[in-house]
């Protein structure tokens, strides 16, 4: 039987670039080389397409006090044909300037963030014809600005908490500050992994925190803190039949930094216990979240796989955070560990991805 050749892409020209070495590195080591012939490419934090090695294994991250990087010397370089009717992939040999085209059956995009989450990537993959995993170009690129997800939330009733968008070098209004009130978070519009985000608890803080967001994305999202709320999460995953997408159990996120709040350090860097994938909710919070996880999911266009974030107040009320296309993907991250605890496991969840992409074909959704 054919082995089906699976080119998974990661690292990328965006912040996110070391967790997407970690998530990729995984899903590398997940599919079965009796059955799938992994062409691993790497993007290095500039944005140099080159062929990495398969024993990509080493990266996953056990804790420590760095993540991995793509080298810029790390193997051939690659370019990926636009044009539907060519070879996919070409590896180009620097020292003898030969190059070899190799045809791919499908692409794992592993890449969080700019660059890769927010389709460009897709849009690339579709001009190529190639099936590849995860949602569309428009689905990707909604659910990658935190203003238009909320914005297409709220047009349709659920949830999210109060929030304001400050473009180029603006400043917060005082209608808005006397709006949100303080605490509030301010962060990038267009990142994950928590990077760019101040707790912002006086205004004289707010400078900072803007120009640390902006340091990321020049559009900054400035949102109320709901105060003391619980922080839920629930994964979704398409079926293979074409019914309602399934959820995971909810989970809470436990990990706190230094500032209050789940911090990049405490998500990738922590050997502490970061999730309980058993929490006590009361009534039927659960069953709520997990039918807006997968009304967020099908309302935004997403394929395949996402996690949806929510926050839960004292009294019961549920906001809708965020939802991410691509999660985190190694065996720890939260979303497979809750696949797993729902009987799904890792390397059975990489495979359904993988069929679920090759199944759909490209073109319009």
């Amino acid at each position: 039987m054919k082995k089906i050749k699976v080119a998974v892409v990661l690292g990328g020209r965006s912040v996110e670039h070391a967790v997407s070495c970690a998530s990729g590195s995984a899903v590398i080591a997940a599919l079965d080389p009796d059955r799938f012939d992994v062409v691993p490419l790497g993007i290095t934090d500039k944005g140099r397409w080159i062929a990495v090695d398969t024993d990509l294994a080493r990266l996953g991250i056990e804790g420590g006090d760095a993540l991995p990087q793509i080298a810029a010397d790390g193997g051939a370089q690659v370019a990926l044909s636009a044009d539907p009717t060519a070879a996919r992939v070409s590896l180009v040999d620097a020292g003898t300037a030969t190059s070899q085209m190799i045809d791919v059956d499908v692409v794992f995009p592993v890449l969080h963030g700019t660059y890769g989450e927010d389709g460009t990537i897709q849009g690339l993959l579709e001009m190529a014809d190639v099936p590849y995993v995860g949602s569309g170009v428009l689905a990707s690129a909604v659910c990658m600005d935190k203003e238009f997800t909320k914005r297409l939330l709220i047009a349709s009733g659920l949830p999210v908490a109060p929030y304001t968008i400050v473009r180029g070098q603006g400043d917060l209004s005082e209608a808005d500050r006397d709006r949100l009130g303080l605490p509030v978070f301010v962060k990038p519009s267009r990142a994950g992994s928590s990077l760019g985000i101040t707790k912002v608890t006086d205004w004289d803080q707010l400078p900072d925190a803007l120009a640390t967001a902006r340091a990321v994305d020049p559009k900054v999202l400035v949102e109320a803190a709901v105060v003391g709320v619980r922080e839920l999460e629930c994964g979704v995953l398409e079926r293979e039949d074409g019914g309602a997408p399934d959820t995971t159990g909810v989970f809470e996120v436990l990990g706190s930094g230094a500032e209050g709040w789940f911090d990049f350090e405490t998500k990738y860097l922590s050997s502490e216990e970061v999730y309980d994938f058993d929490p006590a909710l009361p009534g039927d919070v659960a069953d709520r979240i997990r039918s807006m996880a997968a009304e967020v999911f099908t309302l935004l266009d997403c394929s395949d796989l996402a996690r949806v974030d929510f926050f839960l107040t004292d009294d019961g009320e549920i906001f809708v955070n965020e939802i991410n296309t691509m999660p985190g993907l190694t065996p720890k991250s939260g979303v497979p560990l809750a696949w797993a605890e729902s009987g799904i496991r890792y390397a059975e969840l990489v495979e359904r991805l993988v069929r679920l992409a090759l199944k759909r074909g490209t073109g319009l959704r």
